[in-house]
Protein backbone atom coordinates (compact mmCIF):
# COMPACT_ATOMS: atom_id res chain seq x y z
CA UNK A 1 0.00 0.00 0.00
CA UNK A 2 1.54 3.32 -1.05
CA UNK A 3 1.86 6.16 1.45
CA UNK A 4 -0.16 9.35 1.03
CA UNK A 5 2.62 11.93 1.31
CA UNK A 6 1.96 15.59 2.01
CA UNK A 7 3.89 17.32 -0.77
CA UNK A 8 6.06 20.21 0.43
CA UNK A 9 8.39 22.52 -1.47
CA UNK A 10 11.42 23.54 0.58
CA UNK A 11 12.05 26.46 -1.79
CA UNK A 12 8.86 28.17 -0.66
CA UNK A 13 9.25 31.56 1.00
CA UNK A 14 12.59 31.99 2.73
CA UNK A 15 13.66 28.52 1.61
CA UNK A 16 15.68 27.59 4.70
CA UNK A 17 16.02 24.82 7.24
CA UNK A 18 13.17 26.04 9.45
CA UNK A 19 10.64 24.61 7.00
CA UNK A 20 12.21 21.16 7.29
CA UNK A 21 12.43 21.28 11.10
CA UNK A 22 8.82 22.41 11.48
CA UNK A 23 7.65 19.78 9.01
CA UNK A 24 9.42 17.06 11.02
CA UNK A 25 7.85 18.31 14.27
CA UNK A 26 4.31 18.51 12.89
CA UNK A 27 4.62 15.23 11.01
CA UNK A 28 5.45 13.45 14.28
CA UNK A 29 2.65 15.19 16.18
CA UNK A 30 -0.01 14.73 13.51
CA UNK A 31 1.13 11.35 12.20
CA UNK A 32 1.23 12.68 8.63
CA UNK A 33 3.93 11.48 6.20
CA UNK A 34 5.48 14.15 4.03
CA UNK A 35 7.80 14.48 1.07
CA UNK A 36 9.87 17.65 0.81
CA UNK A 37 11.76 18.63 -2.33
CA UNK A 38 14.16 21.54 -2.91
CA UNK A 39 15.34 21.39 0.70
CA UNK A 40 17.04 24.66 1.71
CA UNK A 41 16.95 25.82 -1.91
CA UNK A 42 17.20 29.43 -0.76
CA UNK A 43 20.61 28.93 0.86
CA UNK A 44 24.13 29.28 -0.52
CA UNK A 45 24.77 25.61 0.25
CA UNK A 46 21.41 23.93 -0.39
CA UNK A 47 20.33 20.48 0.74
CA UNK A 48 20.90 18.73 4.06
CA UNK A 49 23.99 19.81 5.99
CA UNK A 50 25.15 18.07 9.14
CA UNK A 51 22.88 19.88 11.60
CA UNK A 52 19.82 19.37 9.38
CA UNK A 53 20.66 15.69 8.93
CA UNK A 54 20.96 15.37 12.71
CA UNK A 55 17.45 16.84 13.04
CA UNK A 56 16.14 14.20 10.63
CA UNK A 57 17.98 11.38 12.42
CA UNK A 58 16.76 12.59 15.81
CA UNK A 59 13.15 12.75 14.60
CA UNK A 60 13.52 9.29 13.07
CA UNK A 61 14.86 7.87 16.33
CA UNK A 62 12.14 9.16 18.66
CA UNK A 63 9.27 7.86 16.51
CA UNK A 64 10.87 4.96 14.58
CA UNK A 65 10.10 6.72 11.31
CA UNK A 66 10.73 5.31 7.86
CA UNK A 67 12.91 7.77 5.98
CA UNK A 68 14.25 8.12 2.45
CA UNK A 69 16.84 10.70 1.43
CA UNK A 70 18.52 11.16 4.84
CA UNK A 71 22.05 11.78 3.60
CA UNK A 72 24.42 14.71 3.31
CA UNK A 73 23.49 17.29 0.64
CA UNK A 74 20.23 15.51 -0.19
CA UNK A 75 17.67 17.94 -1.62
CA UNK A 76 14.62 15.73 -1.04
CA UNK A 77 13.28 13.70 1.86
CA UNK A 78 10.45 11.31 2.56
CA UNK A 79 9.41 10.91 6.19
CA UNK A 80 6.80 8.46 7.50
CA UNK A 81 6.39 8.89 11.27
CA UNK A 82 5.57 6.22 13.80
CA UNK A 83 4.48 6.71 17.39
CA UNK A 84 6.66 9.08 19.43
CA UNK A 85 8.15 7.28 22.42
CA UNK A 86 9.95 8.68 25.42
CA UNK A 87 13.34 7.35 26.45
CA UNK A 88 16.98 8.27 26.87
CA UNK A 89 18.30 9.87 23.68
CA UNK A 90 21.68 11.23 22.68
CA UNK A 91 22.22 13.17 19.47
CA UNK A 92 25.48 14.72 18.32
CA UNK A 93 25.66 17.17 15.44
CA UNK A 94 29.29 16.17 14.96
CA UNK A 95 30.34 19.72 14.11
CA UNK A 96 29.72 23.23 15.39
CA UNK A 97 26.24 23.10 13.86
CA UNK A 98 23.47 24.17 16.22
CA UNK A 99 22.32 21.63 18.81
CA UNK A 100 19.59 24.13 19.76
CA UNK A 101 17.87 23.60 16.40
CA UNK A 102 17.94 19.85 16.93
CA UNK A 103 16.34 20.44 20.33
CA UNK A 104 13.57 22.55 18.82
CA UNK A 105 12.80 19.80 16.31
CA UNK A 106 12.12 17.07 18.89
CA UNK A 107 11.17 18.98 22.06
CA UNK A 108 7.43 19.34 21.44
CA UNK A 109 6.83 15.75 20.29
CA UNK A 110 8.70 14.39 23.32
CA UNK A 111 6.96 16.81 25.70
CA UNK A 112 3.56 15.67 24.40
CA UNK A 113 4.45 11.97 24.58
CA UNK A 114 3.10 9.65 27.26
CA UNK A 115 6.52 8.71 28.69
CA UNK A 116 9.34 10.72 30.23
CA UNK A 117 12.58 11.39 28.34
CA UNK A 118 16.14 12.47 28.87
CA UNK A 119 17.72 14.25 25.94
CA UNK A 120 21.47 14.81 25.64
CA UNK A 121 22.53 17.02 22.73
CA UNK A 122 26.01 18.02 21.63
CA UNK A 123 27.25 20.50 19.04
CA UNK A 124 27.07 24.27 18.88
CA UNK A 125 25.18 26.05 21.65
CA UNK A 126 26.02 29.66 20.67
CA UNK A 127 25.80 29.98 16.88
CA UNK A 128 25.15 32.62 14.26
CA UNK A 129 21.68 32.33 12.69
CA UNK A 130 20.37 30.09 15.49
CA UNK A 131 19.00 30.74 18.99
CA UNK A 132 21.65 30.55 21.73
CA UNK A 133 21.13 28.32 24.74
CA UNK A 134 20.02 31.32 26.82
CA UNK A 135 17.08 31.93 24.47
CA UNK A 136 15.96 28.35 25.03
CA UNK A 137 16.42 28.57 28.80
CA UNK A 138 15.04 32.05 29.46
CA UNK A 139 12.48 32.62 26.69
CA UNK A 140 11.25 29.41 25.08
CA UNK A 141 11.06 26.89 27.93
CA UNK A 142 9.21 29.18 30.40
CA UNK A 143 6.46 29.64 27.81
CA UNK A 144 6.23 25.88 27.24
CA UNK A 145 5.96 25.36 30.99
CA UNK A 146 3.20 27.99 31.11
CA UNK A 147 1.04 25.83 28.82
CA UNK A 148 1.62 22.76 30.99
CA UNK A 149 4.62 21.13 29.32
CA UNK A 150 7.33 19.92 31.67
CA UNK A 151 10.87 20.48 30.41
CA UNK A 152 14.02 21.46 32.28
CA UNK A 153 17.33 22.16 30.53
CA UNK A 154 20.91 22.32 31.77
CA UNK A 155 23.91 23.63 29.87
CA UNK A 156 26.74 21.21 30.60
CA UNK A 157 29.34 22.89 28.40
CA UNK A 158 29.10 25.82 25.96
CA UNK A 159 30.05 25.27 22.34
CA UNK A 160 31.05 28.24 20.18
CA UNK A 161 31.93 28.47 16.51
CA UNK A 162 34.03 27.04 14.96
CA UNK A 163 34.97 24.27 17.44
CA UNK A 164 31.49 23.38 18.72
CA UNK A 165 31.68 20.65 21.32
CA UNK A 166 28.95 22.11 23.53
CA UNK A 167 26.52 19.90 25.41
CA UNK A 168 23.09 20.30 26.98
CA UNK A 169 20.75 17.96 28.82
CA UNK A 170 16.96 18.20 28.85
CA UNK A 171 14.68 16.29 31.21
CA UNK A 172 11.11 15.91 30.01
CA UNK A 173 8.11 14.64 31.96
CA UNK A 174 4.65 13.88 30.57
CA UNK A 175 2.29 16.82 30.93
CA UNK A 176 -0.60 16.41 33.35
CA UNK A 177 -2.66 19.30 31.99
CA UNK A 178 -2.26 21.49 28.92
CA UNK A 179 -3.42 25.04 28.40
CA UNK A 180 -3.78 27.28 25.38
CA UNK A 181 -1.02 29.85 25.03
CA UNK A 182 -2.22 33.44 25.39
CA UNK A 183 0.62 35.96 25.16
CA UNK A 184 -0.69 39.45 24.49
CA UNK A 185 1.14 41.77 26.91
CA UNK A 186 4.62 41.98 28.40
CA UNK A 187 3.66 43.15 31.86
CA UNK A 188 6.03 45.28 33.90
CA UNK A 189 9.75 45.26 33.13
CA UNK A 190 11.55 43.46 35.96
CA UNK A 191 15.19 43.58 34.90
CA UNK A 192 17.57 44.36 32.04
CA UNK A 193 20.89 42.56 31.76
CA UNK A 194 23.70 42.52 29.24
CA UNK A 195 26.21 39.69 29.34
CA UNK A 196 29.48 39.32 27.45
CA UNK A 197 30.74 35.74 27.28
CA UNK A 198 34.31 34.87 26.32
CA UNK A 199 36.02 31.50 26.14
CA UNK A 200 39.78 31.16 25.66
CA UNK A 201 39.92 34.80 24.53
CA UNK A 202 41.16 38.05 26.11
CA UNK A 203 38.75 39.56 28.61
CA UNK A 204 39.25 42.91 26.92
CA UNK A 205 36.89 41.77 24.15
CA UNK A 206 34.06 41.43 26.65
CA UNK A 207 34.88 44.78 28.25
CA UNK A 208 34.83 46.54 24.87
CA UNK A 209 31.47 44.98 24.01
CA UNK A 210 29.95 46.00 27.32
CA UNK A 211 31.35 49.52 27.04
CA UNK A 212 30.04 49.95 23.50
CA UNK A 213 26.63 48.55 24.43
CA UNK A 214 26.36 50.99 27.35
CA UNK A 215 26.80 53.87 24.90
CA UNK A 216 24.42 52.49 22.26
CA UNK A 217 21.65 50.90 24.32
CA UNK A 218 18.26 52.64 24.13
CA UNK A 219 16.72 54.03 27.32
CA UNK A 220 14.62 51.60 29.32
CA UNK A 221 10.88 52.28 29.72
CA UNK A 222 11.23 52.22 33.51
CA UNK A 223 13.38 55.15 34.69
CA UNK A 224 14.23 53.31 37.91
CA UNK A 225 15.88 50.39 36.09
CA UNK A 226 19.41 50.28 34.69
CA UNK A 227 21.23 47.78 32.52
CA UNK A 228 23.15 45.34 34.69
CA UNK A 229 26.40 44.31 32.97
CA UNK A 230 28.12 40.95 33.40
CA UNK A 231 31.45 39.70 32.08
CA UNK A 232 31.56 35.88 32.02
CA UNK A 233 34.72 33.97 31.16
CA UNK A 234 34.89 30.20 30.78
CA UNK A 235 37.49 27.62 29.87
CA UNK A 236 35.01 24.76 29.72
CA UNK A 237 34.43 25.10 25.98
CA UNK A 238 36.29 23.08 23.35
CA UNK A 239 37.59 26.18 21.62
CA UNK A 240 37.56 29.97 21.65
CA UNK A 241 34.33 31.87 21.39
CA UNK A 242 32.43 35.01 22.28
CA UNK A 243 28.82 36.11 22.46
CA UNK A 244 27.04 39.24 23.65
CA UNK A 245 23.52 38.78 25.02
CA UNK A 246 20.96 41.30 26.23
CA UNK A 247 18.02 40.01 28.29
CA UNK A 248 14.83 41.93 29.04
CA UNK A 249 12.74 40.18 31.70
CA UNK A 250 9.08 41.16 31.95
CA UNK A 251 6.27 39.72 34.06
CA UNK A 252 4.84 37.76 31.13
CA UNK A 253 7.80 37.16 28.82
CA UNK A 254 11.58 37.29 28.70
CA UNK A 255 13.31 38.21 25.44
CA UNK A 256 16.96 37.51 24.63
CA UNK A 257 18.92 39.36 21.94
CA UNK A 258 22.32 38.11 20.89
CA UNK A 259 25.23 38.36 18.49
CA UNK A 260 28.25 36.02 18.41
CA UNK A 261 31.72 37.39 17.98
CA UNK A 262 33.19 36.34 14.63
CA UNK A 263 36.43 36.84 12.79
CA UNK A 264 36.39 40.24 11.12
CA UNK A 265 33.58 41.57 13.34
CA UNK A 266 34.76 44.09 15.92
CA UNK A 267 33.55 44.10 19.51
CA UNK A 268 31.93 47.47 18.84
CA UNK A 269 30.06 46.10 15.84
CA UNK A 270 28.80 43.14 17.91
CA UNK A 271 27.45 45.58 20.51
CA UNK A 272 25.87 47.70 17.79
CA UNK A 273 23.94 44.72 16.43
CA UNK A 274 22.59 43.70 19.82
CA UNK A 275 21.65 47.28 20.71
CA UNK A 276 19.80 47.62 17.39
CA UNK A 277 17.73 44.50 18.15
CA UNK A 278 16.89 45.81 21.61
CA UNK A 279 15.97 49.21 20.20
CA UNK A 280 13.62 47.59 17.66
CA UNK A 281 11.92 45.56 20.39
CA UNK A 282 11.47 48.58 22.66
CA UNK A 283 9.92 50.59 19.83
CA UNK A 284 6.62 48.73 20.34
CA UNK A 285 4.88 46.91 23.20
CA UNK A 286 4.15 43.51 21.64
CA UNK A 287 5.53 40.69 23.81
CA UNK A 288 6.73 38.29 21.11
CA UNK A 289 9.82 39.38 19.23
CA UNK A 290 10.66 38.32 15.71
CA UNK A 291 12.49 35.07 16.54
CA UNK A 292 10.11 34.03 19.30
CA UNK A 293 7.16 34.47 16.93
CA UNK A 294 8.72 31.93 14.55
CA UNK A 295 8.74 29.34 17.32
CA UNK A 296 5.32 30.17 18.77
CA UNK A 297 3.62 29.36 15.47
CA UNK A 298 4.85 25.78 15.85
CA UNK A 299 3.74 25.71 19.50
CA UNK A 300 0.23 26.83 18.56
CA UNK A 301 0.05 24.21 15.81
CA UNK A 302 1.29 21.52 18.22
CA UNK A 303 -1.26 22.42 20.91
CA UNK A 304 -4.07 23.01 18.44
CA UNK A 305 -4.98 26.44 19.78
CA UNK A 306 -3.62 29.67 21.25
CA UNK A 307 -2.71 33.23 20.39
CA UNK A 308 0.04 35.81 20.73
CA UNK A 309 0.84 39.37 19.71
CA UNK A 310 3.90 40.47 17.76
CA UNK A 311 5.10 43.53 15.89
CA UNK A 312 6.58 41.76 12.89
CA UNK A 313 6.39 38.46 11.08
CA UNK A 314 9.70 37.40 9.57
CA UNK A 315 10.12 35.59 6.28
CA UNK A 316 10.54 32.44 8.39
CA UNK A 317 7.19 33.06 10.06
CA UNK A 318 5.35 33.80 6.81
CA UNK A 319 6.76 30.65 5.23
CA UNK A 320 5.48 28.66 8.20
CA UNK A 321 2.07 30.33 8.04
CA UNK A 322 1.78 28.84 4.56
CA UNK A 323 3.04 25.36 5.49
CA UNK A 324 1.77 24.53 9.00
CA UNK A 325 -1.97 24.64 8.09
CA UNK A 326 -1.34 21.79 5.67
CA UNK A 327 -0.56 19.51 8.62
CA UNK A 328 -3.36 20.65 10.92
CA UNK A 329 -6.06 21.43 8.29
CA UNK A 330 -6.73 24.84 9.81
CA UNK A 331 -5.57 28.37 9.06
CA UNK A 332 -4.06 30.88 11.45
CA UNK A 333 -5.95 34.12 11.88
CA UNK A 334 -3.96 37.36 11.62
CA UNK A 335 -5.43 40.63 12.89
CA UNK A 336 -3.57 43.92 12.59
CA UNK A 337 -4.27 46.32 15.43
CA UNK A 338 -4.45 50.10 15.26
CA UNK A 339 -0.98 50.36 16.84
CA UNK A 340 0.54 48.30 14.02
CA UNK A 341 1.07 45.13 16.05
CA UNK A 342 -0.36 41.81 14.90
CA UNK A 343 -2.53 39.30 16.75
CA UNK A 344 -1.86 35.72 15.63
CA UNK A 345 -4.45 33.15 16.66
CA UNK A 346 -5.32 29.52 16.08
CA UNK A 347 -8.86 28.74 17.16
CA UNK A 348 -9.67 25.44 18.89
CA UNK A 349 -11.76 23.03 16.88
Amino acid sequence: MSEQYLQLDGAHGEGGGQLLRSALTLSMLCGRPFEMVNIRAGRRRPGLLRQHLTCVKAAQAICQARVEGAEMHSSSLRFVPGEVRGGDYRFAVGSAGSAMLVFQTVALPLALAAESSTLRLSGGTHNPAAPPYEFIERTYLPLLRRVGLRLEATLLRPGYMPAGGGEMEVRIQPSEERYALALHARGALLSAEVEAQVAHLPGSIAERELSAFAELAPPLPDDELRWQAHHRSTRQSSGPGNMLLATLSYEQVTEVFSCPGQKGLSAERVAERVAAEVRRYLSHDAPAGEHLSDQLLVVLAALGEGSFRTAELSSHARSQLAMLPRFIDREFRLSERADGTIEVALEAR
